[in-house]
């Protein structure tokens, strides 16, 4: 148990909590799961709480909420025009998700779902698809123009192609290693000033003496991680209405 306290890498092990084999898959129900639920819960509980009893003038929890609604509006209608407001329920679904499991991964002993690549590989993927069968739905063939700019000279013309294929592609695994190394990588560091904490103040006086300065970079952390947190939810948000512009003007 002790090593376990200090051990980096523990809080993103996957526990099963209730043990599912039907027809020799493993669809065991896992923290990870428990965790993509109760993200779902708190948000949606918490725009259905702060807006059920909607006031002209509202308080503060009112305010968050219409703040967020108009964060996620603004920047969709900026990234993909007015017509992008159509997968507005989307954006913001997504925006939501990530942000709320970002903060509840900074709970002690709660489970980071976004820092696991397979949780946020599949987010990006959901997005691309999005974007390639909207394309094609709307623009038939024409969505092909996305990976042929205009103006190019015919020379040059299968090299830019090649260049923009590549980078259409790279998308979801950007998109995607963008959110789940930064969690990764946030959380790996927290835990190990924390663990420096732990093990120092076990050491008696000099120890906790010793233990006042990874003590004071844990603290430090916490408040960078509650920025990442926002920040990562707003660059995945940005960069999905970026890639639905695509899908809507796919013509450079």
């Amino acid at each position: 148990m002790a090593a376990d306290k200090v051990d980096p890498i523990h809080q993103f092990h996957i526990i099963k909590l209730v043990p599912i084999n039907i027809g020799g898959y493993d669809l065991s129900f896992t923290n990870s799961a428990l965790f993509m639920v109760a993200t779902v819960v708190v948000a949606a509980a918490f725009l259905l709480l702060t807006t059920s009893s909607r006031s002209l003038v509202p308080g503060r929890l009112q305010s968050v909420s219409e703040m967020a609604y108009e964060f996620v509006g603004n920047m969709l209608r900026d990234a993909a025009g007015t017509q992008g407001m159509k997968f507005f329920p989307f954006v913001f679904s997504l925006f939501m998700f990530v942000l709320v499991a970002n903060l509840l991964g900074l709970f002690p002993y709660f489970f980071t779902v976004t820092s696991h690549i397979i949780i946020t590989a599949a987010m990006a993927l959901a997005v691309i698809l999005l974007v390639i069968g909207y394309g094609f739905y709307r623009h038939k063939l024409h969505f092909f123009k996305l990976f042929v700019p205009s103006g190019v000279p015919a020379v040059l013309l299968p090299f830019i192609t090649l260049i923009e294929v590549l980078s259409f592609i790279s998308r979801p695994l950007s998109l995607s290693i963008r959110l789940f190394a930064n969690m990764l990588a946030g959380h790996i560091t927290l835990k190990v000033f924390a663990g420096f904490v732990t093990v120092l103040g076990s050491l008696g006086a000099v120890g906790v003496f010793g233990a006042i300065l990874p003590l004071l970079a844990t603290v430090g952390l916490t408040a960078l991680e509650f920025v990442v947190a926002a920040l990562q939810a707003y660059v995945f948000a940005i960069l999905t209405s970026l890639y639905l512009n695509d899908a809507l003007h796919p013509g450079h």
